[in-house]
């Protein structure tokens, strides 16, 4: 490591990628294990794909741990507040976020998913749905690997009907290209009310 490193400052912590697939009835979040520091790898095993609320609401973040883990309790404490309302949830932790002082000084990313809907987070107040693709699924990806995974999951979802096979055989070709994403995937799915 140079001797001017600092590993307070996120923007050299890299590694992370996470991809949601939501296809056919089934929502998938999967993400990568591994974070890096510089050209380091940290950790190969980190779990950055988790669930909340009882298992009815999936999540996955890149950027710094313990600020996403923080996040992560402020979006719950949000569900508790609106239950069963994900969208308000995550607006209402976006507006926090942004405005905030201590918030504001988080430096992650978040994909949130239930049985109906997707967003992604920001901390600059974004709370983005993905669009909806022709089949009414859709796919989207945050992270040090996201374009690649995301570029992967959509050439492959004509000729892949399975959320599941479509994101990892995605994340596999986001784990080929992007030295910051490894194979040591986590991944959880949530079926759609029938």
């Amino acid at each position: 490591m140079p001797d001017n490193y600092d590993y307070a400052d996120a923007s050299q912590w890299r590694g992370t990628t996470i991809l949601t697939v939501r296809k056919n009835g089934k929502v998938v979040v999967i993400g990568d294990g591994q974070v890096s520091a510089g050209n380091t790898v940290m950790k190969a095993t980190a779990r950055k794909v988790r669930r909340i609320v009882g298992g009815s609401v999936i999540i996955g973040f890149a950027g710094a741990t313990a600020d996403a883990f923080a996040l992560m309790e402020r979006l719950e404490s949000k569900l508790e507040q609106f239950p069963t309302q994900l969208a308000r949830a995550c607006v209402e932790l976006a507006k926090d976020w942004r405005t905030d002082k201590y918030l504001r000084q988080l430096q992650a990313m978040m994909i949130v998913a239930d049985k109906k809907e997707t967003y992604v987070l920001t901390g600059n107040g974004d709370v983005v749905e993905p669009d909806v693709g022709r089949d009414g699924g859709a796919i989207t990806a945050i992270g040090s690997g996201g374009n690649y995974a995301l570029a992967a999951a959509r050439a492959l979802d004509s000729y892949e009907d399975d959320a599941e096979t479509l994101a990892r055989k995605a994340m596999q070709i986001a784990a080929d290209i992007c030295v910051f994403t490894n194979e040591n995937f986590i991944i959880e799915t949530l079926e759609e009310d029938a």
